[in-house]
């Protein structure tokens, strides 16, 4: 029986706008210690917050922090790492003043650091706690106070004056009689410090940094220190750097220096073209080295924009457990004390903050079918493949909405030329259960340009992507050069190529898409957040692929960028453009404010009125000149949000302003009570029949 036809773009989607948020609380990190298993998740119908879940070893099942808390860390303006847990006991920063507390079950948090001198100014994250339970040690981003000069820090400065000091700090794990005691500096002196962990016998840690203008996923050094007593704190003896860093004539991405139970050291390193685990030999005397576990062609790392990520574990056995994603799907890959391995084809997409507690593992689990789980995995010596138990279900989609598998657009891995390179990208099919399109007419098309740059699109089941192919639209989610997933190499073809390559792939998806008969040329637009909605802009201004587009917080003036963005991304572009100011003429010809005059698409600007990563003067910019050359735009500035959307009242007023928007621009009726918005110059839009 043929379904009845109407056109792509109306179709009555079972998932309305409001689906994006209700009930919606997806599970941001997981950590397992005791027989419990801890995870984070978001709450976008109470503000946004992270609130943090402890499930007991008896399956009862606790909100660890109460009503109204928000787990979640400044530091980097990125955040992640916001908690950690030790002993049933929780340690998390606070949203509302960025203190670092201390919450046990049935109590209120209790707070262990001191309050800053400014608000905000003391920022905690990425924390480990000594086996006794008696210190914690963390990263400190500290804006009350401008880095010291060179010489003065327990390790070589080279951060520009009048920059926040990012530090790895010990503190108590109690608080004292007399309230907070002030926390010691272990580790000073480099522009950025993350992942302390402290070995099982608390004896040793290990770190990671990394200094302008390098970002984590560039060039970082791992190091390693003794840790010793100090009184009723800590000191560091020996320090001294293992791998990585300028010094040593490689260059190598390091991430997530973890310890086995009996004190070996273990380490991501992407030194092989991938970031694969490795272990460190001879740390205990002679030149220490980096030994491949066993090495994959695929990615066990990825981009620290966030803290805390953890893609490997340790099991008490001392068998290592890493995950990786391929064209199957996911894989948990088993490496034993004694080097025999077992790669495991596990049923879902990818895995994310995998961890250990004895011989069992925890992680996020994605499927293109359903949304994030928790799960756990029973996991024991030898080639049996391990046992999976869902801990925490996602939203039943079919019941709460009648979105059921039929309606799922399922995305399918594509790759395409881009001049003399090859490019990749999700796409994803209109797909309903009910209707279809009419005759002898193609979708309209989505491309999305994913953030950062150096993301990565992601195939799992995501709502917000699946409310544009329930209504009809094409969705292609490209990982243009620069992506992660490819390996070192393709990672870098960004270098020096920030508005280049990314600006040729976006438009040789659309073009081959619309080649292979999938997608109505006409009828293209692009979108992105952030970097994808500066690979937006500039799309839209320098080429004439795409009909329409709809930039989320995107770079319009890469200049303003460079001079008045934070700590974290201060130096970012002096890979990806070149140094700021000796290229100002290269940041002027990549900026797509320079050519406004090439702006005659339409354009729909969506952006956050206390973002610190791209600020609304970015976002004005843009709209100010659209505004005099007469271009149909809408503008929506969201009160309160940062970069990034998290409140659920301004999630649904964004993709119902942008359906809205590509309904009149392509000249479709958006199903549903969709309000219709603003368009200035919408007299001008293109009559279409």
């Amino acid at each position: 029986m043929s379904r009845p036809s109407l056109p792509y773009g109306s179709w009555p989607s079972p998932i309305a706008p409001t689906a994006l948020v209700a009930g919606a609380s997806t599970p941001t990190d997981t950590q397992a210690e005791g027989g419990r298993t801890w995870w984070s998740q978001t709450r976008p119908d109470q503000a946004g917050r992270i609130q943090v879940v402890r499930r007991d070893a008896d399956g009862t099942v606790h909100d660890a922090l109460p009503d109204g808390w928000n787990s979640r860390t400044r530091v980097h303006e990125y955040g992640g790492g916001a908690w950690w847990a030790h002993d049933g006991v929780l340690f998390t920063a606070s949203w509302q003043d960025q203190c670092l507390y201390r919450a046990e079950p049935g109590s209120d948090p209790v707070i262990l650091t001191p309050q800053p001198p400014q608000p905000h100014a003391f920022r905690y994250a990425d924390g480990d706690v000594t086996p006794d339970g008696s210190m914690v040690i963390c990263v400190r981003e500290d804006h009350a106070r401008p880095a010291e000069p060179a010489g003065t820090a327990v390790t070589p400065d080279r951060s520009p004056a009048g920059d926040a000091r990012n530090e790895l700090v010990a503190i108590s794990a109690r608080p004292g009689p007399d309230g907070p005691a002030e926390p010691v500096v272990l580790v000073a002196g480099h522009d950025f410090v993350a992942a302390p962990r402290i070995s099982p016998d608390g004896r040793r840690l290990a770190w990671i940094t990394w200094e302008h203008p390098d970002m984590p996923w560039d060039v970082t050094a791992l190091w390693v220190a003794d840790l010793v007593p100090n009184g009723e704190t800590l000191a560091l003896q020996g320090i001294r750097r293992i791998a990585g860093g300028r010094e040593s004539g490689i260059e190598e991405s390091l991430l997530q220096p973890q310890w086995s139970a009996d004190g070996r050291l273990f380490v991501v390193s992407d030194r092989s073209n991938w970031w694969n685990v490795y272990r460190v030999d001879e740390l205990d005397g002679g030149q220490p080295g980096l030994v491949a576990l066993h090495p994959v062609d695929a990615e066990v790392g990825q981009p620290a924009w966030v803290f805390g990520q953890s893609r490997y574990a340790i099991a008490a056995d001392g068998t290592v457990w890493f995950t990786y994603s391929a064209a199957d799907g996911a894989h948990l890959v088993s490496v034993a004390a004694d080097g025999a391995a077992h790669d495991h084809r596990v049923p879902f997409g990818s895995l994310q903050a995998l961890r250990a507690d004895g011989n069992r593992l925890v992680a996020l689990a994605t499927s293109p079918l359903a949304e994030a789980v928790v799960v756990e995995f029973g996991v024991g010596p030898g080639p049996q493949a391990p046992v999976v138990t869902v801990l925490r279900e996602p939203r039943n989609l079919l019941a709460q909405f009648g979105f059921g598998p039929e309606s799922v657009s399922r995305p399918r891995r594509i790759s395409f030329p881009s001049g003399e390179r090859t490019a990749h990208a999700w796409l994803y099919l209109p797909a309903h259960a009910e209707v279809e399109g009419p005759e002898g007419q193609l979708p309209p098309l989505l491309v999305s340009a994913h953030g950062g740059p150096t993301g990565a699109a992601d195939p799992s089941l995501r709502l917000a992507v699946q409310f544009w192919t329930s209504r009809g639209f094409a969705y292609a989610d490209v990982d243009y050069g620069g992506s992660t997933g490819y390996g070192r190499t393709y990672r870098r073809l960004l270098d020096g190529a920030w508005g280049i390559v990314d600006i040729e792939d976006v438009c040789a998806a659309a073009r081959w898409l619309a080649g292979q008969g999938l997608v109505d040329p006409e009828r293209t637009a692009i979108r992105g957040g952030s970097a994808g909605g500066y690979t937006t802009l500039l799309a839209l201004a320098v080429t004439d692929v795409f009909a329409a587009g709809a930039s989320h917080y995107g770079v319009a003036d890469l200049g303003a960028l460079a001079r008045d963005t934070h700590k974290f991304e201060s130096r970012y572009l002096d890979g990806l453009v070149g140094p700021w100011p000796q290229a100002a003429e290269v940041y002027a010809q990549r900026s797509p404010l320079s050519h406004v005059d090439g702006f005659d698409r339409p354009l729909i600007v969506l952006q956050g009125d206390e973002d610190a990563v791209v600020p609304p003067a970015q976002a004005e910019l843009i709209v100010s000149a659209l505004e005099r050359r007469g271009i149909p735009h809408a503008y929506l500035l969201f009160a309160g949000e940062q970069h990034g959307f998290r409140k659920a009242e301004n999630i649904i007023a964004a993709i119902q302003a942008e359906l809205s928007f590509y309904g009149q621009v392509f000249g479709f009726v958006p199903a549903g009570d969709v309000p219709r918005v603003e368009v200035r110059y919408a007299d001008r839009l293109p009559s279409r029949s």
